[in-house]
């Protein structure tokens, strides 16, 4: 996710250069093409088709940006279960035999989120999944299909454990059994979001649509504009390109991209809650990059 406040001048030229290569020369052909070859230019309605086309865009946008709320909020809701699991651990379990037991749930959660966070950019776990696990109990999670799932349902046999040992009774287990679903619930809406795409008609139409205006938009004004029609049509063009890069940058929030959430950053707040909530050192937090964006 871009932090910075001030943009970078180089990353806008860099994902602006080829479409607006793209309309100048076609605006330039236009404009040649009057000169040269005289011709009645069609009475376009230009400005009725982009009203109606800016409306279609602006619709997707929100849609889009909706769905980047939502995933945001996931991972807010995502952070609290996490803080809550440790905290259940810690104040449950006060008997110094259980120490490794509060440990083990604590570390567990940390492997959670960040194999959740590589399952939902679609990457294989990393080595802050396998770091925080025993070999075995890491072989067995690695072993399933959702691997997050896995070191989840490992956590619930380990706070079961805890009950038969003594450590809690059953209704501390069931309260942090409520905070497992909370947490496994979360993980459902994050892959709803992932899995499901726009309707095919929000994908493609758009694209077409504001193709196509920007098309007709030299040939409707280069009567009224004249020389200054690739200038002109240029930018007026890029503006609805602009607006529909915009959707389709927002429309997954959990891809590992510049404009997507910052899930490294947030795995790694609550690595540093979760230690410290049981008097281990923890890591420094994750600041932006030197341009400005924080993964």
């Amino acid at each position: 996710m871009i932090v910075s406040k001030i943009p970078s001048p180089a990353r806008i030229v860099r994902e602006i250069w080829k479409p607006l290569t793209v309309l100048f020369v076609w605006d330039v052909i236009v404009t040649i093409t009057y000169y040269v070859l005289p011709f009645k230019a069609p009475e376009l309605p230009v400005t009725l088709f982009g009203t109606v086309l800016g409306l279609f865009l602006g619709f997707r946008s929100n849609s889009a940006y909706q769905r980047w709320w939502e995933g945001r909020g996931l991972w807010g809701l995502m952070i609290n279960a996490s803080r809550n699991i440790a905290r259940s651990a810690r104040n449950f379990m006060p008997d110094p035999e259980a120490s490794d037991y509060k440990r083990r749930i604590v570390m567990r959660q940390i492997a959670y989120v960040n194999a959740l966070r590589c399952q939902l950019r679609r990457l294989p776990p990393d080595e802050e999944v396998i770091r925080l696990l025993p070999q075995h109990e890491a072989d067995l999670a690695l072993e399933r299909t959702n691997v997050a799932n896995g070191i989840l349902d490992g956590t619930g046999r380990r706070i079961d454990e805890a009950r038969r040992n003594g450590w809690i009774d059953t209704i501390q287990q069931a309260q942090m059994e409520a905070v497992l679903v909370d947490i496994a619930n979360a993980q459902g809406g994050m892959e709803r979001l992932k899995n499901t795409p726009l309707p095919f008609q929000y994908r493609f139409l758009p694209m077409l649509f504001t193709h196509l205006f920007c098309v007709l938009l030299p040939i409707g004004l280069v009567e009224t504009l004249q020389f200054a029609t690739p200038l002109g049509s240029t930018i007026a063009g890029l503006m609805f390109l602009a607006v529909l890069t915009i959707g389709d940058d927002l429309v997954d929030p959990f891809a590992n991209d510049i404009h997507d959430l910052p899930l490294n950053a947030m795995c790694r707040t609550i690595e540093i809650d979760l230690l410290q909530s049981i008097g281990e050192k923890a890591p420094e937090p994750l600041g932006p990059d030197k341009h400005g964006v924080l993964w």
